[in-house]
């Protein structure tokens, strides 16, 4: 189970605000029960119709399972610290779950 999500912050936050989202993100990635973790800001490749850099952050979680995902967004602490610290930060999140093929 791959959790992408994409955040676009609000264009007048300070550096103090950005330094927080940052800290708080990076938390996220030191849950145990994840397989891989990653947090990015839009690569700097070519700019072309299909690709979007409109983003400002972007989190990556690969989970075991649906279940590990299951209780990452209703009773992950660090999850609920994350959201509860940052959430006045962003003016859009989409989220991308995907699930492999077998």
């Amino acid at each position: 189970m791959i959790h992408n999500v994409y955040f676009w912050l609000k264009p007048d936050l300070s550096a103090e605000q950005i330094a927080t989202f940052e800290t708080e993100v990076m938390h996220l990635l030191e849950i145990d029960y994840l397989v891989h973790a990653w947090v990015g800001k839009p690569a700097d490749t070519e700019k072309r119709p299909v690709c979007d850099h409109s983003f400002s952050y972007s989190l990556t979680l690969h989970f075991k399972n649906l279940e590990d995902h299951v209780f990452y967004q209703k009773d992950c602490p660090k999850h609920k610290r994350f959201v509860d610290a940052c959430k006045t930060f962003w003016e859009r999140v989409v989220i991308y779950d995907s699930s492999p093929i077998h």
